[in-house]
C-alpha cells in the first residue's frame, strides 16, 4: 500500500555509472483503449465491512468471478478479501456486485491483529491471484520496517497460499534480501512486495518490490528512477529461482511544496506472454491529487539473473527491457492510486479486456475506480 495524502518517458537504457542496458525488444507493442469505468462510493459497505483499500484483483474466468484484496491492516475490519461479479454488458461497465468477504488467516489459523494496537501481529495485504489448477489463492504482504524512538517493528514481507475461505496453506521461501533489517539493508518500509502474477501454466510466480532495496540504490526522484527487482519463484518448490533488475521512471511531477513527499514505484504486474509482463508504474507527488500511471510491456528474455548480485550498483548486467503501452495522463480523466490489474473476459469484438482497480487508502479525498480497457495486439 502506498499511502497518499488524501512521466514524460525517459529513455529506458541509461542512468548510473553502471554498464547497463534496458533496451526494448523488437516485438509489437499492444495498445490499450479505455472503454468504460465506474467508481465505488466511499460509503460503500458489504457484510458489515468497509469497502476500500482495494489493492489487488484477479479473474476466475470459469466462474466469471473476481477476487479483490483489501489492504486494511485490521484497523477498520479484519484483514480480508472479497469476491465480486463485475457486470460488463456490450463493453459497458454497469456495476460491481460483491458476493462474499473472507478474513485472512495466519499460520496458526487466527485472524491478523490490528496495526494500531498490536502491530507485530498485523499484516499489510497488497495483491491476490487465483490458481485454477489448485483452486487456491496466493496473496502478498508488504510487512513493515518501522524504527522510531518509541516503536520498532521488523516484519518480513510474505507470499502466502490460502484456500478460498482465507485459511493458510503455506508460503514461499523468501531470499535473504527480502528480510527486514534494522540497518539500511534489504527492503524499505512500504516499498516491498506489491504485485503478484502467475505465468500461463501456473508453474512460476512473479512478484516485484515497489521501490529499490537499500543496497540497490536511491529511490526514484524527479530527475531519474531507481532500480527495483522482479522476483521469480517456482510454484511447486516455492523457492526463488531468479531475480531481474528493472529501472523505474523518474517521478512525474515536482511536489508542491518542493521537497515534500513524492514517489514512483511499481504498483502491479500482470503476466502477458512468454518472458513478458505488463508493469504498472504509479507516480504521486504532494500538491497533485491525481496519480500519473504508466503501463509498460516488460521483457525478461535477455535480462541478467541478478539473484547472486548483492547490489545493483556499479555492476555489469542487463536490465529487463520495457516499452510504454499507455500513459493514463493521456486519457484526459482523473486517475487515482492504481494498484491492481487483471485480464477480464473477452469483449464483443473478441479482444481481451484488462481491468484496473484503484486503492483509495480509505480516504474520502481519494476514489475507488474500476477501469476497463480493450487490449489491441
Amino acid at each position: 500500500m502506498r499511502k497518499l495524502l488524501f512521466l514524460v518517458v525517459l529513455p529506458a537504457f541509461l542512468f548510473s555509472c553502471s554498464n547497463l542496458k534496458q533496451t526494448a525488444e523488437n516485438k509489437p507493442t499492444p495498445s490499450l483503449k479505455l472503454i468504460s469505468s465506474i467508481e465505488i462510493p466511499f460509503e460503500k459497505t458489504f457484510q458489515n465491512t468497509k469497502v476500500g483499500g482495494l489493492s489487488g484483483i484477479d479473474y476466475d474466468a470459469k466462474n466469471d468471478l473476481y477476487y479483490l484484496i483489501c489492504d486494511d491492516r485490521s484497523v477498520f475490519n479484519e484483514a480480508r478479501f472479497y469476491t465480486a461479479k463485475i457486470r460488463l454488458f456490450e463493453n459497458k461497465l454497469e456495476g460491481i456486485d460483491f458476493q462474499s468477504v473472507s478474513s485472512l488467516k495466519n499460520e496458526s489459523g487466527e485472524v491478523y491483529g490490528n496495526w494500531n494496537t498490536t502491530p507485530t501481529t498485523s499484516t499489510d495485504p497488497e495483491d491476490i491471484r487465483y490458481n485454477p489448477k489448485t483452486n487456491t489463492l496466493i496473496w502478498g504482504s508488504e510487512g513493515a520496517r518501522v524504527i522510531t524512538g518509541d516503536k520498532q517493528v521488523l516484519q518480513d514481507p510474505s507470499l502466502n497460499f490460502m484456500d478460498l475461505k482465507g485459511n493458510f496453506l503455506g508460503n514461499v521461501t523468501l531470499p535473504e534480501n527480502l528480510k527486514m533489517q534494522q540497518l539500511e539493508n534489504g527492503p524499505r518500509n512500504n516499498g516491498t512486495l506489491e504485485g503478484i502474477t502467475f505465468d500461463k501454466k501456473y508453474k512460476n510466480i512473479y512478484t516485484n518490490i515497489e521501490e529499490p532495496l537499500f543496497e540497490d540504490g536511491d529511490q526514484a526522484n524527479t530527475r531519474k528512477g531507481g532500480f527495483i527487482r522482479i522476483y521469480q519463484f517456482d510454484a511447486k518448490t516455492k523457492e526463488n529461482t531468479a531475480q531481474y533488475g528493472y529501472q523505474l521512471e523518474a517521478i512525474a511531477r515536482e511536489p508542491n511544496p518542493k521537497g515534500s513527499f513524492a514517489v514512483n514505484g511499481v504498483s502491479a504486474i500482470q503476466y502477458y506472454g512468454k518472458n513478458q509482463l505488463l508493469v504498472v508504474e504509479r507516480s504521486y507527488s504532494t500538491g497533485t491529487q491525481a496519480c500519473t500511471v504508466k503501463v509498460f510491456l516488460c521483457d525478461l528474455k535477455k535480462a541478467t539473473d541478478v539473484k547472486n548480485h548483492p547490489s545493483l550498483q556499479n555492476q555489469n548486467f542487463e536490465l529487463a527491457s520495457k516499452k510504454l503501452v499507455l500513459n493514463m495522463d493521456d486519457l484526459g480523466i482523473f486517475i487515482d492510486n492504481i494498484e491492481g490489474l487483471t485480464f477480464g473476459p473477452k469483449l464483443v469484438n473478441g479482444n481481451p479486456s484488462l481491468i484496473f482497480v484503484s486503492d483509495n487508502n480509505f480516504s474520502d479525498k481519494q476514489k475507488t475506480q474500476v477501469l476497463v480497457f480493450e487490449l489491441v495486439k
